[in-house]
């Protein structure tokens, strides 16, 4: 009768409570145990693109590009060229040794020159190396009509519309002429502008001296001028011992101030994806990795009409759908990789004396490794969401939900004082303080001196006045008010979950407490270990007794407390255990008074403890 009228009351009977729970921890370890699986081909799949070979083969490029310096001149190298003088001296020293391994160190001719040239005898240059230039036209910029009579050129920074398209020099020559733009090829983005391809364009030639001749005709007809405004060096190396392309770039900028920028680029991709046992392997993971990503989505789609518009509601599913989107730009970007290496190759392989435009490849590639490395690092992410059930991670989410009021509050606070800072730092140390040369770097660089990395002998050479002012008010509000503002909030919230949880509230269940208790019970059922028996209990219990009155507690402290640890044991195990009825389920009269009694026993003892305090308050008043 009592099991009928808790039906007609709502509630939810015992054993199918029970089962209901079963099944949701069968059904995440199984959830669990498949993401696992997917998991480890993921990072099968993305380690296995990585080659450790990569790092070598960009540093020993950049070693031998870089930080060469011109001959007789030990300071002059690519990275500390300043003016046009010291770019040419680069041109027809380190660039053109650099490019040029025409025999053994016993001057014993190694290969046919005219197949192929080759950098440190292993890595052979695609095609051969290019530069090409972008100019400005005169009378770009406006002048101040005061002077106008003094400044008879003016050549204002890059833009498209600025571009010069005009023959110039010794025009038969095509290094003299504008060539149009691939549309393939990407637009670089350097320091002070945004390049677009074309412009006047030179091939080296399979000559050491041939090239050599090229240069000095070169800079004798002054092929950089004042309208000049970028230079890009582009080769392209492969090396068959470990199979790796490394695209090149050496980028010098001239900006309208004077003076030259330098950049570099060194690209080691393996676009040759498929020629080792090892990496057909990887192949069958990318095939396993597009079967787990049907299976996802067909799962994401059914729980979206299943759910409907409560989908949305929760974080972990928009996770998922973040993930699954990354995972389908990730597959794109591999087919759309492959597709153009099958159409390009042959092209770019066919005509040795001509520029390998590997550089577009190159692009892709390196955007395609990026998209993986967000997806894998959001995959791992993810694993929060099976092992949130553990009760330290629910403190955690519930910590940050229960503050999230309080943290987006503060920050409105923290952004708008360090913005303010930033905007300082940029108009009064910007002009001579690199840190502080740009907005974004100001914003960065307030980053780092929070994070204790800082310049501050710059700032005070700038402005000896608000230099330190600056500093030290930043560092008063920011870290010492603001950023112990935001801990006392985590802490304040933390401390309050934590107590919530001390006095029943958790999980439904926890997962790693699961996976323990069948371990145990998969051990006990093999006879490898014994389940405890109440005796050992009730020694344990005697043993804490005993200890208690060694400490000097009484015979009736003692006893109301084991009272209270069966009592609590006794409820604990009613409403709190995962085998019980719904939290939703009526609570009867008689529950209702061992509840009430319960709360009276607390009552008494916290009355008693506090009397307790009220003494050791008293005597310690008395001693002063």
């Amino acid at each position: 009768m009592p099991e009928a009228s808790r039906w007609h009351r709502g509630g939810t009977s015992k054993p199918k409570l029970y089962y209901r729970k079963e099944v949701e921890i069968r059904t995440t370890l199984q959830e669990l145990l498949l993401y696992f699986i997917f998991l480890i081909n993921l990072c099968i799949l993305t380690f296995g693109m990585v080659n450790p070979h990569m790092y070598y083969l960009n540093k020993v490029m950049s070693s031998l590009f870089l930080d060469t310096s011109v001959p007789g001149d030990e300071r002059t190298n690519f990275k500390s060229i300043r003016s046009t003088t010291d770019f040419w001296k680069f041109m027809e020293g380190p660039l053109l040794e650099g490019l040029y391994w025409d025999s053994w160190y016993n001057n014993q001719e190694l290969y046919n020159l005219k197949n192929s040239s080759r950098i440190y005898y292993e890595n052979i240059i695609l095609g051969v190396p290019r530069v090409r230039q972008l100019k400005v036209r005169n009378n770009t910029c406006k002048i101040y009509s005061s002077f106008e009579s003094l400044m008879s050129e003016c050549y204002d920074k890059y833009t498209a519309e600025n571009e010069d398209l005009s023959d110039f020099g010794l025009q038969p020559n095509i290094e003299w002429k504008y060539s149009r733009s691939n549309a393939n090829s990407p637009w670089h983005w350097g320091f002070v502008g945004v390049y677009r391809n074309g412009g006047y364009i030179f091939t080296l030639s399979k000559s050491k001296s041939e090239t050599k001749s090229k240069f000095i005709d070169l800079r004798l007809n002054s092929w950089i001028t004042r309208g000049t405004r970028v230079i890009f060096i582009d080769f392209s190396l492969y090396n068959a011992n470990v199979n790796l392309f490394c695209i090149i770039r050496l980028v010098a900028e001239f900006p309208a101030t004077g003076g030259i920028l330098t950049s570099w680029q060194f690209y080691s991709v393996k676009l040759l994806r498929y020629v080792s046992y090892y990496d057909y392997f990887i192949a069958s993971c990318e095939v396993t990795f597009c079967i787990f990503l049907i299976v996802f989505t067909t799962q994401e789609i059914k729980k979206v009409k299943e759910f409907k518009s409560a989908y949305l509601k929760s974080i972990w599913n928009w996770l998922e759908l973040l993930l699954l989107l990354l995972c389908f730009t990730a597959v794109f970007f591999n087919i759309y990789c492959n597709v153009q290496l099958f159409l390009l190759l042959g092209q770019l392989l066919e005509n040795t004396e001509k520029y390998s435009d590997f550089y577009f490849l190159a692009y892709w590639h390196i955007y395609y490794n990026n998209i993986i490395a967000v997806t894998i690092f959001f995959a791992w992410i993810k694993i929060f969401k099976f092992i949130s059930f553990n009760k330290t991670m629910s403190q955690l989410s519930s910590t940050l939900s229960r503050c999230i009021k309080d943290i987006v509050g503060f920050a409105i606070m923290f952004f708008i004082i360090f913005f303010a800072y930033a905007q300082l730092g940029f108009l009064v140390f910007g002009s001579q303080v690199d840190d502080f040369s740009t907005f974004q770097n100001s914003i960065f660089t307030q980053f780092r001196i929070v994070l204790g990395d800082f310049n501050f002998a710059g700032i005070q050479q700038a402005n000896w006045i608000l230099g330190p002012i600056y500093f030290i008010t930043f560092i008063f509000f920011v870290f010492f008010v603001l950023l112990n503002m935001f801990l006392a909030i985590i802490n304040d919230t933390y401390s309050e979950v934590k107590a919530d949880y001390s006095i029943g509230r958790r999980p439904d269940f926890e997962l790693g407490k699961m996976i323990k208790k069948g371990c145990f019970n998969a051990l006990e059922k093999l006879k490898l270990k014994k389940a405890p028996k109440d005796e050992d209990l009730i020694i344990k219990s005697s043993d804490l007794a005993e200890e208690a009155r060694r400490q000097g507690f009484d015979e009736n402290e003692i006893e109301r407390a084991e009272k209270m640890k069966k009592w609590k044991e006794r409820l604990e195990k009613k409403y709190y255990s995962t085998e019980t009825e719904d939290d939703y389920q009526p609570v009867t009269q008689q529950e209702f008074q061992e509840l009430f009694l319960y709360a009276v026993e607390l009552e008494k003892e916290l009355h008693y403890v506090s009397l307790k305090l009220n003494r050791v308050m008293r005597k310690l008043s008395a001693l002063q």
